[in-house]
């Protein structure tokens, strides 16, 4: 097949107050050029995940959406839904549920904010290899090439009563060598520990999260429009 031009919007879910970090998404509209190439389109984009909008349902307020890794299909992740909610929100498209093969997520926008948060059960997340260590500096100090293999999260109070964490994440089997960002593994740390968390990750990305009474968990934070591509693939 000749190579297409492909429109990536990039995003950055979770970021600061500032509006600075946060992790970059590519969303993509589906259509017939990227049809059955959505893995092959993630792996030369390079993004930790890119979301492919299969089909906006206006009238019932929903969207049908997929999500790659570098290296494979998630039946649901955070930050990809986050940043989709938002996204159609900013486009005039706003739905209240993302359909995702997990199952569906409800999402909510708050415009004036410029915030996304969803609410997903954390037995839909990957299974991670939790880390506690006794220190942020402990966190900060792990080597992303030290992990070869699997989905490790890291992770060290700044201040326990206050539910605020440091935090890193490190996912070669997704071919993720640090995540920016993770919100499904804030969802399923939030279940874990039982309380509500607001986590700084990465380079300074903020995560804010509660978990709720029918066992699902409410996770989002701050998203920006960062730019376009015409991508070439």
């Amino acid at each position: 097949m000749d190579d297409e031009n492909i429109e990536v919007v990039v995003v950055r879910v979770f970021t600061d107050e500032r509006g600075t970090n946060g992790n970059e998404l590519g969303i993509v509209r589906s259509s017939p050029v990227t049809a059955h190439r959505e893995q092959a389109i993630a792996t030369a984009l390079g993004f930790s995940e890119t979301v492919f909008i299969d089909e906006v349902d206006a009238a019932d307020v929903t969207a049908r959406i997929r999500i790659f890794t570098p290296a494979k299909e998630l039946p649901f992740a955070g930050h990809p839904s986050v940043g989709t909610a938002w996204w159609l929100a900013e486009s005039r498209t706003p739905v209240g549920v993302l359909r995702e093969k997990a199952g569906d997520v409800t999402v909510e926008v708050d415009d004036e904010q410029g915030s996304a948060f969803i609410e997903a059960r954390p037995e839909w997340t990957p299974a991670f290899e939790w880390l506690p260590l006794d220190s942020p500096a402990e966190v900060d100090a792990l080597d992303p090439f030290a992990f070869t293999s699997g989905q490790h999260f890291a992770y060290a109070w700044i201040d326990e009563e206050a539910g605020l964490l440091r935090a890193r994440m490190f996912a070669p089997e997704m071919g993720i060598i640090e995540d920016e960002a993770t919100g499904a593994a804030a969802v399923a740390l939030t279940a874990r520990l039982g309380r509500a968390l607001r986590i700084t990750q990465g380079e300074g990305s903020e995560i804010v999260t509660e978990p709720l009474a029918d066992g699902r968990v409410r996770v989002g934070g701050s998203v920006v429009y960062d730019r376009t591509i015409d991508a070439t693939l």
